[in-house]
Parts: C-alpha cells; structure tokens; sequence
C-alpha cells in the first residue's frame, strides 16, 4: 500500500479559507482525508476518488454547501490528506480511521437495543450453553442476534433433549461436583451432568459440537439419524426408547419450525433495509442460514452529515462487518456508490466470495420489503421512545424557546400544513402538541376557499383560527352543534370524545409552526398582526434544509444537528402533513366519487348515496350489470341502462 501524505498549515481562526490548501498542492488521486479542529482533534474522516476534486469542492462555494457541511468547516482548522493506490485501500484506511479518531461529523450506528445471541462457550472445559449481550468474547460461538431472550430460551428448552449440554454458570456447576449430585436439569435428562462425571469432557464437548452443528443449520441429517434409530428401536421392540426418539425428533422440528423458511436450503445470506427522514435512520439486518431467518438486528443513526441511501449502506458495510461474520451474499436496498471496491472488501475480510446486490423480483425481493416494515417500526419506536421521556421533552422546549428568543417554553405549539393537487381540493391542517405530546382531541381540519397558493392558504387558515379564538374569548356562546363542517369549513364534530364538552379554539398556542420557510411565516404572522394577536410567536420550518424561519429575518435561525428542539420542531410539522395528507385523500375520493355520479342525469343525492351504499365505490359500480343495478331501491330498467352507459363511457 503506496501512502504520501500532505497537510494544510494550521491557522487560529477557524474560517474554511483560513485553512484552505495552496491551488495546485492537492494530488489527484485516490485517498483520505481528514479535517481537525484547533484543538487538532479529528471532526471529519472522508474518502475520495480524486482528492482535488473532493477537498477543492469543500472551498469553491461555501454559500452553496448543505448547513451541516457549512457548520463541519467553520468547526474546521486543518485538512490533511493520505494518498492510496486503489479504492479498496481508500475504504480500508477510512474506517481504519474512522474507528481510532470517532470524528463526530462522521455516520455511527448504534443499536437501538440490546439485542440477545445464544452463545456457546467452546473455549470452556465444559462448554456451556447461555444467552448473552454486549461485546463477543474469543473461543465463544454465537447464534443470532434475536429479538427477545424468551425466544432462546425456548428454542434451548427444546434441544436440550437431544442435546443435553451443560447450562448451569460456574459457581452452580463446581457446587454440584463438590456435593456429588447434579441440578434438576440432571434428573429430567436436560443435562448430561459432567459435574458429576457422567459423562467425559469428550463426550460432553461432542455433545456442544453437535448442538452448534444444529444451530449453524445442518438440521436435516440429525432428524433423518432419529428417525433411523427410531425405526430400529421399533422393529427390535424397543418401544420406550422408540417412544422418546419420537419425543425427540418432535422436538427438534418444534425448534425448527420458530425459524421461518424463507429462501432455498442453501442460502446464507443477509438482508439489510432502511427508513429514514431528514435527521435519523433506522437499519434492520435480517440474517438467513440455510434458507431459515435466524436471527434480526437493528441499529439507529443520528445523521450529523448530509448522505445518500447508498452512502448509509457504505457505512454501514465497513462497520459492521469489520469484525464480525460475514456470508455469501448481502441483500441491500441500495448499492454504495463503489459497490466493486466494497464488494472486494468484504471478499478480502471473509477469505472467500460476497455477492452484494439489490433483489429486484422473487422471494428475496419480498423478504426485502418485510425487513424494511421493521425499519420504519423501529424507527417509528425510536422517535415515540424518545419523544415520550419527559426530561428530553423539556431540554426539547427550552431548546426552541432560546433559539426563537422566547419569553417562555412553547408549553402549546401549534402546527399547519397545506396540502393539495395541482391547486384543486386544497385543504389544511392544526395539529396541537401541549408539553412536547401530542393532542389529538385538538387537531382541526380546514378546507380552504383560496386557490392563489401555499402562502395564501396559510394566511386564511390563520386568520380564521385567530378570528375563531378572539370571538370564543368575547362571548361565552356554545359552537353550532352540527355535525361536519361549520360556518368556517372546518370539520369537526360537536363534542370532545376526551372530555365530553363542546370542541373550542379558545385555548391560544404559545407557538404557531406553519410548513414552510419564510414566506408562510411572513403570511401567518401578517394575519396575527391584522387581528391584533401580539402573543404568539410564529416561526416556519423548511422541510429540505431543516431550517427555522422567523417571520421578519432575512436568514434562516439553524439549530445543531444534535438538538432536540429541531427534533421536536421536526416530528411536529411531519404530524402535521400526515393529517393534512389524510385529510386532503378523503376529501379527493369523495369528490371523485360524486363527480362521476353527477355525469348521471336524473340521479339526485338519496339514490347516488343508495348505489354507493350498496357497491361500495364507484369502480365496482362500473362493473355492475344492469340487473344488478336494478335490484337498488329506487332504481328503474331506464336509469340502470343509463347508469351503465354513461359510467362505461368514462372509464374509456
């Protein structure tokens, strides 16, 4: 491996073109790089091609670079830089260092949980089998990860009867050799007991080997043996020993069948998906031994950097594969972005061939998608674990209330989002989150009458809000108890199925977020100001960049990638959409649904709703035959033809 290294000089302030190295003195090459802070401690580890073209990209257009590329340079003191000869040293030597300066702006993957294997210690006199957690011991096979503890030991529970090894710990296994008798697990035949000496440590350790020979998948020559000896045993009319054969291979495929076959017998391989959103991503590992789901895994990454599905799988691959088992083949969502120089990687580590490619059709295909449902459920619980814990929610409101320059934590933050079709259907949403939770029995829908855009919506919807609230605060009058949408177009019912009282807006937000970057915010708060609202701030939320806008400032407010006021900020508004999406669907269905009914004439609302009623949608109306049709109450042989005939003609 050819290395050269070159360095830029260390100034004292940390500005990027303080640092930046002389035109020319970069090599084109392949290599590493490094950036460090003025205390020289290492904040950014990254690999390139070209580092000329890496490093001098970093320093051409500083205004154009993503905020948290800005926010690593202006950390920045120093660059330095390795030459390699190929990629593959590239990958290797970034790790290499990724792993000994832990650079902050660097991706790290975390476990989301601890996650159990069954261990079995080989490296012991007597091998022992257990469940464990945290960091590998040497001399020690494992088998997993799985989800739940329970579930190995049910698993262990069944093959103990074929493979009675020891389970005990240390202390319990030298009481009952100085004692001279064994534990339960003894006397039930779960344990072969070479405490006691009933059997050899060879003997015992034959007994370990064939367990893990199970484990690792060569299943079917261990039933076939059974059953060989159980047919034996029966014609020689040794039926107890028949009997607990049977008993035997039962409980075998018990254990077998807690492991779904998913792939063909002889796939090892597996399989990894994400979920992600602007600031975190979740990765589920699903391992397959033998065609069989042995074992899942998952990790959560806080993206301090701004990186691609491919870049996350990158990382991912040299990181957790560094040490640990790799097989024949690794399904991903995406290909890093040299998918040859890691794929050479990961041959080099195993000693033999990796195929790594995207499933695009069959089973694999399928089982991608199953393990990338666990990714979004893993991240969904990641963000409601964290969200719920009580001393994060308020670092998260206090975070918010320093940035925006607040009086006082935002205990009531509201949120609205806009959503529509190319300008038709446009609608809106209010979601309420008190105390960083949400509250569902506060949220609000709109349906907008202004078609002149985004900020124009937010501006009506706004400003009916506030007139609905200065109106409730006036008088002490009830809302009309009707069903659906009021007199505003907001629907809602009557009654509050939390607290049984009339639903209000009379409770004001001490935060108002609307979807949006500065305009939405100058919008939401033109409206405040109109109504004479002096005491809710108002900010708007950039869904690209993640940035806080303020209704009257020039440049976004960027809070740290870190914080969990933009975390909170974050799960706010993507609540919002959710509802504003939810509702805008509903409301498109049904309009379509009584478009294509209107094209019927004749066919008032009573029968359009009986037709409805009794084919469920339109689609299915559109099969129907004429007799069908006819069998609706109140519809005659003239009008099902005419139904037939002017629904026919649409679908064409």
């Amino acid at each position: 491996m050819r290395l050269s290294v070159g360095r830029a000089r260390l100034l004292s302030v940390p500005s990027p073109l303080s640092f930046r190295p002389r035109s020319g003195s970069i090599p084109d090459s392949p290599g590493v790089y490094r950036f460090r802070d003025a205390h020289r401690r290492v904040i950014y580890v990254g690999k390139a091609k070209s580092l000329r073209q890496r490093l001098n990209s970093y320093f051409a257009d500083f205004a154009g670079l993503h905020p948290r590329t800005q926010t690593m340079l202006t950390t920045a003191a120093d660059v330095d830089w390795t030459v390699v000869s190929t990629e593959v040293e590239a990958l290797q030597l970034e790790y290499s260092w990724i792993k000994e300066f832990d650079p902050r702006f660097n991706v790290k993957y975390r476990d989301d949980k601890s996650y159990p294997y069954l261990a079995v210690t080989m490296g012991d006199d007597f091998p022992r089998v257990q469940v464990m957690r945290g960091a590998k011991r040497k001399g020690t096979r494992y088998f997993g990860p799985y989800s739940h503890a329970w579930a190995i030991r049910e698993t262990v529970d069944l093959l103990l009867r074929v493979f009675p090894v020891r389970t005990c710990s240390a202390g319990v296994f030298k009481r009952a050799g100085q004692i001279g008798r064994p534990c339960l697990l003894g006397y039930i035949d779960k344990c072969s007991a070479p405490c006691v000496g009933r059997v050899t440590p060879d003997q015992h350790r034959e007994l370990a080997e064939d367990f893990c020979d199970f484990m690792a998948g060569n299943t079917t020559r261990w039933i076939k043996r059974l059953e060989q000896d159980m047919r034996q045993a029966a014609a020689e009319q040794e039926y107890e020993r028949a009997a607990r054969l049977r008993d035997d291979i039962q409980a075998l495929q018990r254990a077998l069948e807690k492991q779904a076959v998913v792939l063909g017998d002889a796939t090892d391989a597996d399989v990894i998906a994400l979920a992600e959103d602007p600031l975190e991503a979740a990765i589920q590992v699903f391992y397959v031994r033998g065609g069989r789901i042995r074992g899942q895994r998952g990790w959560v990454v806080d993206k301090v950097e701004e990186t691609t599905p491919g870049e996350l799988v990158e990382h991912f691959l040299l990181q957790i594969y560094s040490e640990g088992e790799i097989p024949r083949e690794v399904l991903v969502p995406e290909l890093p972005p040299e998918p040859e120089a890691v794929s050479e990687l990961l041959c080099e580590q195993r000693g033999a061939r990796v195929e790594l490619r995207v499933p695009q059709r069959g089973d694999k295909k399928s089982l991608m998608e199953t393990v990338e449902r666990n990714a979004k459920e893993s991240l969904a619980q990641h963000k409601i674990r964290r969200s719920s814990d009580l001393t994060t929610r308020s670092k998260a409101l206090q975070e918010i209330a320093d940035a925006l320059d607040l009086d006082q934590a935002p205990l009531r933050i509201e949120c609205y989002d806009v959503s529509h079709l190319q300008g038709e259907n446009v609608v809106a949403s209010m979601v309420v989150f008190e105390d960083g939770l949400a509250r569902k029995s506060e949220y609000r829908r709109f349906a907008v009458k202004t078609k002149e855009g985004d900020v124009a919506s937010i501006y009506e919807v706004i400003k009916r809000r506030f007139r609905r609230y200065l109106e409730e605060r006036s008088n002490t009058g009830e809302l009309t108890p009707e069903a659906g949408e009021d007199e505003e177009g907001v629907a809602s019912g009557p009654i509050d199925p939390e607290t049984g009282r009339p639903r209000k807006f009379a409770y004001p937000p001490n935060l108002v977020v609307v979807d949006g970057a500065g305009p939405q915010a100058a919008a939401a708060q033109r409206a405040l100001d109109e109504l004479g609202v002096d005491d809710v701030a108002v900010c708007g939320l950039a869904k690209r960049l993640e940035e806080v806008w303020l209704p009257t400032d020039d440049q976004p407010v960027i809070l740290p990638r870190s914080s969990e006021g933009l975390y909170l900020l974050q799960r706010v508004r993507d609540e919002a959409h959710r509802f504003a999406i939810t509702y805008h669907r509903a409301k498109r269905s049904k309009t379509v649904k009584e478009s294509a009914l209107d094209a019927v004439p004749g066919l008032g609302p009573a029968r359009k709703q009986a037709l409805l009623k009794r084919f469920g949608s339109v689609k299915k109306l559109k099969e129907a035959t004429v007799a069908e049709i006819r069998e609706v109450p109140g519809i005659g042989e003239a009008t099902a033809e005419m139904i037939v005939s002017r629904l026919k003609g649409e679908g064409q």
